[in-house]
């Protein structure tokens, strides 16, 4: 009998390798039922069309300086108003959302791309390989967040990708871990038990079997690490050592306008609240997504 045929045969073993396409309906049908994951989905959506036509939306430059409208109220011409040095809150803002929305996004990336592999070679060969694997994560995840991204930060410098780098490489191992659980208790199972005793390679279980019966997790997981890698940009930014002025930052905002908070709350107010609301709506949407994904919630 041919390697293919076999593995062809294990593929079908006991259970499918692929979740069934019900599954999927099923899940949407549930998100499709709680309004506050659309709400926040919608609000997402939002922000990625403002950031992507951020140059179209934008009524200002956001780093030119009006010198005759400094700290002005939100009205006419300046909806949101104005800062200490005369520039507009609203393009800002805009603008802002360019560097929120990448940082959310290339952080993800950098999760799956480092936390992925070593999670995976972790489930799936286990033992002493398991345990080297796991003791060098628990060693990164023991040094404070914020510590360990400014020594990232002073080694490859301040541009803004090495800070979208440092943010990435400090958060990956929630996600190893979560590979790493899925990969032990998926290997065990007896459809996986099939195929590997019908000659599948290991090769072939992991990319037929165990990933795709981790995607749900996976999704859910990224969905909650992306309002994470926001808020720790904006805190990066408030504190001095992220974006580097005059590119706009929703944290760098707030930090600008702390001084004038009570002469001018809304240097303060509008940045905040757009962070508040991209990570709710993050987390509305995680929530919903991890109700609708969940099989025990299947009548």
């Amino acid at each position: 009998m041919s390697q293919a045929h076999i593995q062809t045969t294990a593929e079908s073993a006991l259970i499918p390798a692929r979740p069934p396409r019900g599954l999927w309906t099923d899940a949407w049908v549930r998100l499709r039922r709680n309004k506050l994951a659309l709400g926040g989905g919608a609000v997402i959506l939002g922000l990625f069309a403002v950031a992507l036509l951020a140059g179209i939306l934008a009524p200002r430059d956001p780093t030119k300086p009006d010198l005759e409208a400094i700290l002005e109220g939100p009205g006419w011409p300046y909806l949101l108003g104005t800062d200490a040095l005369g520039r507009d809150v609203l393009s800002r803002l805009i603008y802002g959302a360019q560097v929120s929305m990448t940082v959310g996004v290339f952080a993800q990336v950098i999760y799956l791309a480092v936390g992925l592999p070593i999670g995976a070679l972790a489930g799936m060969l286990g033992g002493r390989f398991d345990n080297l694997l796991m003791r060098f994560v628990d060693v990164v995840y023991a040094f404070p967040d914020l510590l360990l991204i400014i020594l990232l930060r002073a080694v490859f410098g301040g541009s803004l990708f090495m800070i979208f780098l440092a943010i990435g490489l400090v958060h990956w191992t929630t996600m190893a871990r979560l590979v790493r659980g899925q990969f032990l208790a998926l290997r065990e199972r007896e459809f996986v038990t099939a195929s590997r005793s019908l000659g599948a390679t290991e090769f072939w279980i992991v990319t037929r079997h165990l990933l795709p019966n981790s995607v749900n997790p996976l999704i859910v997981a990224v969905t909650f690490g992306v309002p994470q890698a926001i808020f720790a940009e904006a805190a990066l930014s408030y504190i001095g050592i992220g974006v580097t002025p005059p590119t706009p930052s929703w944290g760098s905002m707030v930090q600008d306008g702390y001084q004038a908070i009570f002469g001018f709350p809304h240097l303060v107010l509008f940045p905040a609240l757009a962070i508040a609301a991209t990570m709710l709506s993050f987390t509305f949407l995680g929530d919903g997504l991890r109700d609708a994904l969940d099989p025990r919630s299947r009548r």
